[in-house]
């Protein structure tokens, strides 16, 4: 019998249209690795050397209003920059195009100890609006084509600042991993009728 929790597979990714190996097996296999501890919560709610908290100072010398609510400006130091130009850079089998965008960071609330999950419903749902006021703001631009919203967090997956905060990353070009889903996405939508993502989640709900 194929038991797809022991025996070794390859998976389809209906988004991307591609086959990824899992050996679901290893997941048994004694390790002595790296063992990482329990990162702490933060308990306070206002931290003076926070560079996100309201009214303190940013590591570029900017200060912070004193948001009630939520809060969002340029990144000080963006992955993204608007005064790009475009340019290609060609030399033998190395290939470059300059990519431009704007970068933003996202407060969720003035409370530093908080994270989303331990947030009220109704700031969530402010949080939420932000969001959607920073895409439409974004991604009504004439050289925006992508706008991706995030959110790092914990000190393992790079998250800088530990107060409760995401980004949005808005981009001239159209991230390859985006067309491809795209793609699949339309290619079910044209054959079945029905959104893929949808179809999706109704099986997931049925085999749970």
């Amino acid at each position: 019998m194929f038991d797809l929790k022991s025996n070794t597979h390859k998976r389809f990714n209906i988004l991307t249209n591609e086959w990824v190996l899992v050996s679901p097996h290893r997941n048994k296999r004694p390790w002595q690795g790296k063992k990482d501890k329990p990162s702490k919560e933060e308990n306070k709610k206002y931290d003076e050397n926070c560079f996100l908290c309201p009214g303190n100072f940013r590591a570029n010398g900017e200060q912070n209003p004193n948001y009630k609510s939520t809060y969002s400006f340029i990144n000080d130091y963006a992955a993204l920059k608007s005064n790009s130009s475009n340019r290609i850079y060609e030399n033998g089998l190395l290939k470059a195009k300059e990519e431009s965008g704007i970068c933003k960071v996202l407060c969720f609330s003035p409370d530093h100890s908080l994270t989303l999950p331990l947030m009220k419903i109704e700031n969530i749902v402010s949080v939420i609006q932000m969001w959607i006021d920073n895409y439409i703001e974004l991604g009504s631009l004439d050289e925006i084509n992508h706008v991706q919203i995030f959110e790092n967090k914990g000190s393992i997956m790079g998250c800088s600042n530990p107060h409760p905060h995401g980004q949005v990353w808005a981009q001239s070009s159209l991230p390859d991993e985006v067309v491809k889903k795209t793609n699949s996405q339309k290619k079910y939508w044209n054959k079945n009728k029905v959104s893929l993502l949808h179809h999706y989640i109704e099986e997931e709900l049925h085999l749970n």
